[in-house]
């Protein structure tokens, strides 16, 4: 696992120099879940009736009905909670995101019908990886996330171990894969319930780049 220079930044930055520490206790091959730490990476949430266009205005692919999320030919994810609420997530590596850009152009206080809110602040994300994350999300949420209930790109706004968070299926290339967001301010204790419940399934911690590479650049319709 490799060292980030801005690991200090992360909600969760304790616990990643304890897995680092721990991680070659535990056999790659061994491993059917893996986590990893996205918080560094940007996102950025917009609210209001307009939304949807400002996006489309923008280049987006926007997702066709509300819980569903859509990769952007960028790599970027766009979800849709409702027609005014819509999170952007930037895609690997550090080309940027033209979406992300266009957001941080819009005012605080609002662009017509349509202003940003600080989802970057307000939230960490994680990235679950494996065959066995719906059997360790089983101990921790009542959804079921099994791959023929739950498709790639929808979205569930849920409780995962007594916290409010939002779980998105965004596979990786072809291994069954789950993004999960929830308030900064429990990072770490949804962290440690994560790395309790993969203990089972000899989870891994892994690295954001190893887990969600640069060339995981996909066209998904939803």
């Amino acid at each position: 696992m490799s060292t980030r220079t801005d690991i200090r930044r992360s909600p969760v930055s304790r616990r990643l120099a304890n897995a680092q520490r721990a991680a070659a206790a535990t056999s790659e091959s061994d491993s059917r879940v893996r986590l990893a730490d996205l918080s560094l990476r940007p996102r950025w949430g917009l609210k209001g009736r307009d939304v949807f266009t400002f996006l489309a205005a923008k280049g987006a692919q926007n997702p066709r009905t509300d819980h569903r999320a859509m990769r952007q030919p960028d790599g970027s994810v766009i979800a849709r909670f409702s027609p005014g609420e819509a999170l952007i997530l930037a895609p690997p590596g550090d080309g940027g995101s033209s979406l992300g850009n266009a957001v941080e152009s819009v005012p605080s206080s609002g662009q017509g019908a349509c202003y940003p809110v600080p989802r970057r602040d307000s939230h960490c994300w994680f990235a679950i990886v494996g065959a066995a994350a719906p059997a360790m999300f089983a101990k921790l949420c009542g959804v079921d996330l099994s791959p023929d209930r739950f498709a790639d790109g929808a979205i569930a706004q849920t409780s995962v171990a007594r916290l409010s968070a939002i779980v998105i299926r965004h596979d990786v290339a072809d291994m069954l894969a789950f993004f999960l967001l929830a308030e900064t301010a429990s990072a770490e204790y949804l962290w440690d319930c994560l790395d309790d419940a993969m203990k089972e399934f000899e989870g891994r911690v892994e690295d954001a780049d190893a887990i969600w590479p640069a060339a995981e650049v996909q066209g998904t319709s939803q």
